[in-house]
């Protein structure tokens, strides 16, 4: 599954995943009034409002970047009605060619984890039919309690061609209350980092592995280290735009091949139409430009 991410980041030359985290705060007037006039101010019509919106912002950007990241608690909070509305987003996203990375932050061990892969990456068989029940491409992963959480995920990677993210050094300023605390003279995320290199070998497709990490943009020097202690990982980078990550902060990301990492933006991009940036462009057209100042920004980082 790396390999196909990688050719859509190739292809059109952006290193750039949309998250798609919708609050009803970023829909449009108009887009809440058909949802609620039809379905009420219920959770089924902010689920409804959501799916309109989210495929309003796949429809726009479709052709400038090649994954997207829904964000499975912005749409938990609308009960069942936004898990459908969570499926329906991703076969849509699917349906025009994004791979689509659930972010789901799933750990636990045994059975559960084994579930929770089911659920997300795998295939699920129910008297003399199967079912896939969400269907995404990758999946975030918590590593805290150990490969006992992460191993069976990595058992659905290995026979569905799928991959996961695992949480090395996350994005939020309080991250570090236990991400950097020492551990024989080394922070945690080091360690954390050497076990996804090590998982990642049980996945290997060609440079890289299905096996990789999440590391925040607004960490640029860890990023850099992190970097050098895998080699082979492809590094989620979540904190560009709202969080403060620039795209000059993200070059030591990247391997020397130019690849090696792909760049979140939710917000700055699904809520553009509200920045006085993009000011009377409808929202469509506000995500679009803003991905397109994304690209640029990063290709001038890049060099």
């Amino acid at each position: 599954m790396i390999s196909k991410l990688i050719n859509g980041i190739k292809e059109k030359e952006a290193p750039i995943v949309v998250g798609l985290d919708p609050m009803l705060s970023y829909i449009p007037e108009a887009i809440l009034k058909k949802a609620f006039d039809e379905y009420g101010e219920t959770p089924e019509g902010a689920a409804q409002a959501v799916l309109t919106f989210n495929k309003g912002l796949v429809d726009a950007v479709c052709d400038l970047v090649p994954a997207v990241k829904p964000q499975i608690a912005m749409y938990e909070q609308f009960g069942i009605p936004g898990l459908a509305a969570f499926r329906e987003t991703v076969a849509y996203c699917k349906q025009n060619g994004l791979v689509v990375i659930g972010d789901v932050k799933r750990g636990d061990i045994g059975s559960t984890s084994a579930a929770y892969a089911t659920a997300h990456l795998g295939r699920i068989t129910i008297g003399s039919k199967t079912y896939v029940p969400f269907d995404e491409d990758f999946a975030t992963v918590n590593p805290y309690l150990g490969s006992d959480g992460v191993k069976p995920f990595l058992e659905v990677c290995k026979s569905e061609d799928r991959g996961i993210f695992v949480l090395v050094k996350t994005s939020n300023p309080s991250s570090g209350e236990f991400q950097d605390r020492l551990v024989d003279g080394r922070p945690l995320y080091e360690l954390v980092a050497e076990k996804v290199e090590e998982w990642g070998r049980e996945c290997v497709e060609g440079d890289y592995t299905n096996v990789g990490a999440v590391v925040g943009a607004t960490y640029p020097e860890m990023g850099a280290a992190l970097r050098k202690l895998m080699p082979r990982t492809y590094i989620l980078v979540p904190g560009y735009g709202a969080q403060g990550g620039r795209g000059k902060d993200l070059k030591g990301f990247f391997n020397e091949d130019g690849l090696g990492a792909i760049v979140n933006s939710s917000r700055g991009i699904i809520a553009a139409w509200k920045k006085d940036t993009y000011a009377g462009k409808d929202y469509q057209s506000a995500a679009r430009a803003a991905v397109l100042d994304m690209k640029e920004d990063l290709k001038e980082a890049m060099g």
